[in-house]
């Protein structure tokens, strides 16, 4: 009878860590990994673009990245920028925006991607070019 129950409990103490290695396995969205350039940054220079990095892959078509400047104004040359705005062919957990050429200020990139779990991640994060104040 003692090994009966024994068994039985690692019965159910295998199928809890099955049980929750599932639930930790499905929070695992595409969270943002790092940046180009990183949240907070302070450049001396502008960049020429930004580049996110995701923990998993992006559906292509619902992905979207904003650069905006202090007043708004989108600084990002869209879609039809010389690098994609999605997932690359190289790595399809990389978003890249090609930035119109930025002047002193602090800049704002927002993101809303898909991503191939199923799961929309969106957030946004600031950089400035120049000194700080």
């Amino acid at each position: 009878m003692r090994a009966r129950r024994g068994a039985v409990g690692a019965v159910v103490a295998a199928a809890l860590l099955a049980t929750l290695g599932v639930t930790t396995g499905a929070r695992a969205h595409a969270v943002l990994v790092r940046s180009s350039p990183a949240a907070g940054a302070v450049l001396a220079r502008p960049p020429a673009r930004v580049e996110l990095w995701f923990a998993e892959r992006l559906e292509r078509a619902f992905t979207r990245v904003v650069v905006l400047d202090a007043t708004g104004a989108r600084v990002d040359q869209g879609p039809e920028a010389p690098v994609a705005v999605g997932p690359t062919a190289a790595d399809p957990r990389r978003v890249a925006v090609t930035l119109v050429p930025l002047g002193p200020g602090v800049y704002t990139v927002r993101y809303r991607v898909l991503s191939v779990d199923g799961h929309v991640v969106e957030g946004a994060f600031a950089f400035r070019v120049g000194t700080a104040p």
